[in-house]
C-alpha cells in the first residue's frame, strides 16, 4: 500500500509539477530550441547526436517534466552548453546548507 501511495505522489508532481519547477523546465526547454535553432540544427539531427527519439528531443524543447534528465543534459551536451551544469546545487554555494 505504501508503495501505491508513494507513486501516486510522483504521478501527481509529474503530472503538476509546482509552479517554479514548470516555469525552470519550460525555460531551459525554449533555450534548448534556441540552441539548436541557431546551430541550424533540425530536431532530428540533435536526436541523432544524442541518441535519443526526435519526440524526446521535442518533449525536452517543451518543458516536460516527465522527460528524464539525462535527456536534457544530452541535448546541453551536444549544444556545447553543458559547462554550466557543474554549478547546479554546488555544495559551495549552499549558503543555506552551510549554515546548518
Amino acid at each position: 500500500m505504501v508503495v501505491k501511495s508513494n507513486m501516486r505522489k510522483y504521478r501527481t508532481f509529474l503530472n503538476s509539477p509546482p509552479a517554479a519547477v514548470e516555469q525552470i523546465l519550460l525555460q531551459l526547454g525554449r533555450n534548448i530550441r534556441t540552441a539548436r535553432l541557431r546551430r541550424k540544427l533540425r530536431m532530428s539531427d540533435l536526436a541523432e547526436r544524442v541518441g535519443v527519439s526526435r519526440y524526446l528531443i521535442s518533449d525536452v524543447e517543451k518543458g516536460k517534466p516527465s522527460t528524464g534528465i539525462a535527456a536534457y543534459v544530452g541535448a546541453l551536451w551536444v549544444l556545447g552548453l553543458i559547462d554550466e551544469l557543474r554549478y547546479v546545487a554546488d555544495p559551495d554555494h549552499d549558503t543555506e546548507g552551510k549554515v546548518r
